[in-house]
């Protein structure tokens, strides 16, 4: 490689870079989790999560508030989850890989909290 191939390399590495920077800068995600998207207008509560590994499985808990419909929240992760392999179950509860997600929803004065629970699935 001469310099000028490795000079136009590096250009082409810093404009991807530059062009991939806002949208990772974008992405959000539960704590503890690696691929839980939290949702935008939602905020995580400090100290409001735990994270746990047991020989049967990874225990994690978190949550976020923000000024939002409930419906909304609800209609976010129906269709977001799925494209992440979770299978919804029951009304707030997803199973994927031995696990099982349930996301609480608390309505009230203007103001929205959301529990995100993910346990070891039972057998």
């Amino acid at each position: 490689m001469n310099s000028s191939s490795i000079a136009r390399f590096a250009l082409c590495l810093v404009l991807t870079l530059s062009a991939l920077a806002p949208a990772l800068a974008q992405a959000r995600f539960v704590s503890g989790t690696e691929d839980l998207p939290l949702m935008a207008g939602l905020d995580e509560v400090r100290d409001g999560g735990l994270v746990f590994d047991t020989p049967a499985g990874r225990l994690v808990e978190a949550r976020a508030e923000g000024a939002l419909a409930a419906s909304a929240v609800r209609a976010f992760y129906a269709q977001t989850l799925p494209q992440l392999g979770w299978r919804p179950l029951e009304s707030g509860e997803y199973a994927r890989e031995g696990e099982i997600l349930t996301i609480g929803i608390i309505e009230g004065s203007g103001r929205l909290a959301v529990r995100f629970a993910l346990t070891p699935q039972s057998k």
